[in-house]
């Protein structure tokens, strides 16, 4: 069978096809040094390379590199040339080609590129793929030998020929695994830039993860805490309806016509209660018992004040520093003579900007002003030190 003809163990292959899965589903570059490792030893090789970004002009690529020479073994490096120095590039995709492929020993031996690059790194056979993948761009796969360490041969071509599909489809999920989570953090971020506090929970009411504006409502607490690693609602009576809508969440999961589920959380502190949304996060009907679904619980402190950037708001509005500060002082609930106060400006100052904002907006009414600045993507550019200068 092909797997003897090739010149690879049955426990070589299946443990690189494990590791580079595993890699596939790992959210960090460095993982993949793993399974190149295994293909440097069945390749009797001195580097393995996988170069994820090629070099572009003013900025460095990156590539994970496992070798002799390299300290520790493998990492992820910043490659230090341009590719278009390299005699590899525009080769046919998925094709595994060597250096006498495409040009003779004298030529090669010539090159700047083995000169000044692979001389001085011991390397002299190259074995090579540039590996394509559907609407993600190509992959650069290099294996290299020293001089004396003998060609690739037929056999060791058709090996990496028999890789290539494994490599595709693993590199392929790694990004879109890690589309997905930027897509997810960014989503995060924006619910965050609202000052919505988020807290993912199992079905057992399990705090599994929250964002910064849940972490700092929870420290205080003032309303909701977290005991036992639970999430909790600090009055008894909250706490019973708080148990059971996240019971009733889980149950009608499965119905498309389902709405999410909502309560106010009253607060020893005498504050406003907090607004809570509960809703339960699609997924597959997959594996059993508890802590497979999980929901995410939305927490509005309707008291919270706003972070919402000053650049941002001075682009949108067109307003001057001291106009915007005044204004998300407003957004924040203050009246003007408490904004004012805040600024450190007169009141008449701060009556002279008032005016000077209602003329740029188009707006008549501080209520008006306040719903435009809460309705407006502003608080989208989140700022974690507003600057009233």
């Amino acid at each position: 069978m092909a797997l003897i003809d090739i010149n690879i163990e049955l426990e070589q292959y299946n443990e690189f096809i494990n590791l580079l899965y595993d890699a596939a589903g790992d959210a960090t570059s460095e993982s993949w040094s793993k399974p190149l490792t295994i293909l440097q030893d069945i390749f009797h090789a001195n580097y393995v390379t996988l170069i994820l970004k090629v070099p572009e002009e003013n900025d460095l690529g990156l590539m994970v590199a496992v070798g002799k020479n390299i300290e520790g073994g493998h990492s992820v490096q910043n490659l230090p040339y341009q590719y278009k120095l390299t005699p590899f590039t525009d080769q046919p995709l998925d094709t595994v080609f060597t250096v006498s492929d495409f040009m003779n020993e004298e030529e090669w031996k010539a090159s700047s590129y083995r000169q000044h690059w692979c001389a001085v790194n011991d390397v002299y056979h190259v074995m090579s793929v540039d590996i394509s993948t559907p609407d993600l761009g190509n992959f650069r796969f290099r294996v290299t030998r020293e001089e004396a360490q003998g060609n690739f041969s037929d056999s060791d071509k058709t090996l990496c020929k028999f890789l290539i599909p494994h490599l595709r489809r693993s590199l392929s999920t790694f990004l879109q695994l890690h589309s997905s989570a930027s897509l997810g953090s960014l989503y995060s971020r924006a619910i965050g830039r609202l000052s919505i506090a988020t807290v993912t929970i199992d079905e057992t009411g399990k705090v599994l993860d929250k964002n910064v504006f849940a972490s700092h409502l929870l420290a205080a607490p003032d309303g909701l805490k977290i005991t036992a690693g639970k999430l909790t609602a600090q009055h008894h009576s909250d706490n019973s309806e708080l148990k059971r809508l996240i019971k009733t969440a889980f149950e009608h999961n499965n119905d498309v016509n389902a709405m999410p589920e909502a309560m106010s959380i009253s607060r020893p502190s005498g504050e406003i209660a907090l607004g809570v949304v509960i809703e339960v996060i699609p997924g597959l009907e997959w594996g059993e018992g508890k802590g497979q679904k999980r929901a995410v619980v939305y927490i509005r402190d309707a008291v919270g004040k706003s972070m919402t950037s000053i650049d941002i708001s001075k682009k949108l509005f067109g307003l001057t520093p001291a106009e915007t500060g005044l204004t998300l002082q407003l957004t924040n609930g203050l009246s003007l003579e408490e904004a004012a106060e805040v600024l450190n400006i007169r009141r008449n100052t701060a009556r002279a900007h008032l005016r000077s904002i209602f003329s740029k907006t188009g707006v008549r009414r501080q209520t008006e002003l306040v719903r435009l600045f809460l309705n407006s993507v502003a608080a989208l550019g989140y700022d974690e030190s507003p600057d009233t200068e």
